[in-house]
């Protein structure tokens, strides 16, 4: 079942979140987010975009959301997508559902487009992002550095409206 996050999602999000902060350079945070910090995320996000999880038998197993891409005025209509799944729930279709139901939510918003952020390599995630209809628009080398080691980033873009 897809719903919009509460706020009391925070711990579960975390718990997903975290796996990937902690053992993987799929983000580049280093430090675990604490519950009440995600807490606040949700709330900052929410207040202003659409913030969606995925629950399995009553447990949030993914998520998803749109957030400021850039905070500069004439960035106002894009916005960066995010979808995170439970480590034991991924190659499901989960993330597919999740942008199933976010991108036409997006298409209701005054946003034009949207650009995701994948550390590569991450097969995965590229092969959900263009699955969804987003186009490959720009690859950084070495531009983050996480478990002593350099990591490139590339980023797709699609225009909803």
């Amino acid at each position: 079942m897809i719903r919009n996050v509460k706020v009391e999602d925070a711990e579960a999000i975390c718990n997903i979140y975290n796996h990937y902060v902690l053992n993987t350079a799929i983000t580049f945070e280093t430090e675990a987010v604490s519950v009440e910090e995600m807490g606040n995320r949700i709330r900052e996000i929410s207040s202003k975009y659409p913030y969606l999880v995925y629950e399995e038998n009553s447990q949030v197993v993914g998520y998803c959301y749109v957030n400021t891409w850039k905070n500069r005025c004439a960035y106002s209509s894009t916005a960066e997508a995010s979808v995170y799944l439970s480590k034991n729930c991924t190659g499901k279709g989960i993330g597919r559902s999740l942008y199933s139901t976010l991108l036409p939510e997006l298409k209701k918003t005054s946003l034009h487009a949207i650009t995701a952020g994948i550390a590569l390599p991450n097969e995965p995630s590229i092969k959900l992002h263009e699955s969804a209809g987003f186009k490959k628009v720009a690859h950084f080398e070495e531009t983050g550095r996480k478990f002593d080691q350099w990591i490139d980033v590339a980023y797709w873009e699609l225009i909803i409206k």
